[in-house]
């Protein structure tokens, strides 16, 4: 019996830099698993700019439908349903909540994280409530929900009521480009954003429950021992949150550059270069830079709670990111101690070779069997 997935990867854009490597990902990985009588449609929307060609993607079972509409647009309740059944769709899956709330078909949902809930503090009472209303709403029209890690599958369960059994567990993994570069690769990149020849990297936005503030606290008590590294910031700024480089000028910290976002293409180079990756977050539905890090050969220090630690295993440096001196200290440990980096780099790249997406694809593909009961 034939089956007709359709997986919205109208996120695959510039605006949406998480989602959109999960759709580009997981289409790619999807193609070549695909059974004899399954086909795979890809709505693509060519407006917005994105890293992502999804037309390369087009071929054998795999198709590439252009829809110019944004899933912030009213059209798409009434517009994306209808093309559904032009398709002749007998799934939809939706990376992102906010989607056709009634899609007339069987419906997969992945959901990444519930920080608008769980950190409420940082978020505007009508977004607050935008995002309930929106989220609640998508997974009660989903008729399977995929979660990032077990921490987001226990927030659905604990904060929105959903069902144990409506969730399918599916952790992402490092895109391909991510693996150990040569001087020769990174040399080029290294001249590009006149970057000093030891450093500390973090990658991330500058949200508060990132935790930066707290990074930049923690690099000042650092010794004299280390002052030869310079704290890189990389990833897309917030003006609303301006609290890091206030502390780093209130603290006279010289050596922090603020590098703002990094693309795509450079960011592999820029990991291999690093000699330490830092992730102090408060909380993350998964944490991929961590794995992305390791993807590259380099040591990790990162938050022991939420998701992280199920990432990191044991192959980074845990650490209370509430605990400034604790994050310090962690950070001066494998800066100073050479054996133990080489041990965290064998040890990550071990670790994060347990992450493919390959496996995202054959677990995701088994869920989209198992709603129209194939399996």
């Amino acid at each position: 019996m034939s089956a007709v997935f359709v997986l919205d990867a109208r996120t695959a854009t510039a605006h949406f830099p998480g989602i959109g490597r999960y759709v580009a990902n997981l289409a790619r990985a999807m193609g070549p698993l695909l059974g004899p009588e399954e086909r795979l449609i890809l709505l693509h929307d060519p407006t917005p700019p994105s890293p992502w060609d999804l037309s390369t993607l087009a071929g054998g079972a795999v198709s590439v439908v252009d829809v110019p509409l944004s899933p912030f647009s009213l059209r798409q309740q009434w517009a994306v349903p209808r093309l559904l059944r032009r398709l002749g769709a007998d799934l939809y899956h939706s990376p992102y909540y906010l989607m056709p709330y009634w899609p007339g078909v069987p419906t997969v949902l992945t959901v990444y994280d519930l920080i608008p809930l769980l950190f409420p503090q940082y978020v505007s009472l009508r977004a607050r409530w935008l995002f309930r209303w929106t989220i609640a709403l998508s997974q009660f029209v989903a008729t399977s929900i995929i979660a990032i890690s077990r921490t987001t599958s226990g927030d659905l369960q604990t904060i929105l009521g959903v069902k144990s059994d409506k969730v399918t567990v599916i952790p992402l993994a490092p895109d391909p480009a991510f693996y150990p570069r040569s001087p020769t690769e990174t040399e080029p990149v290294r001249r590009q954003y006149g970057l000093p020849e030891s450093f500390v990297l973090y990658v991330g936005s500058n949200k508060p429950h990132k935790n930066l503030a707290g990074l930049v606290e923690a690099w000042s008590y650092l010794t004299f021992h280390v002052s030869r590294f310079t704290l890189l910031i990389a990833g897309v700024w917030d003006p609303r949150y301006p609290q890091p480089r206030l502390l780093a000028e209130r603290l006279g910290l010289q050596n922090i550059r603020w590098l703002g976002p990094v693309p795509e293409a450079d960011l592999p180079a820029l990991y291999s270069m690093a000699d330490l990756f830092v992730f102090p977050s408060l909380y993350e539905g998964f944490g991929l830079p961590v794995l992305e890090a390791m993807a590259c050969g380099v040591p990790v220090v990162c938050s022991n709670t939420s998701s992280l630690p199920e990432v990191a295993g044991d192959a980074a440096l845990l650490v209370d990111p509430t605990d400034i001196r604790a994050l310090a200290a962690a950070m001066e440990r494998a800066l100073t101690d050479e054996h133990l980096r080489a041990e965290m780099r064998a040890r990550g790249l071990e670790r994060a070779r347990r992450f493919t997406w390959e496996e995202a694809a054959r677990r995701t593909l088994d869920v989209y069997r198992r709603v129209l009961g194939r399996i």
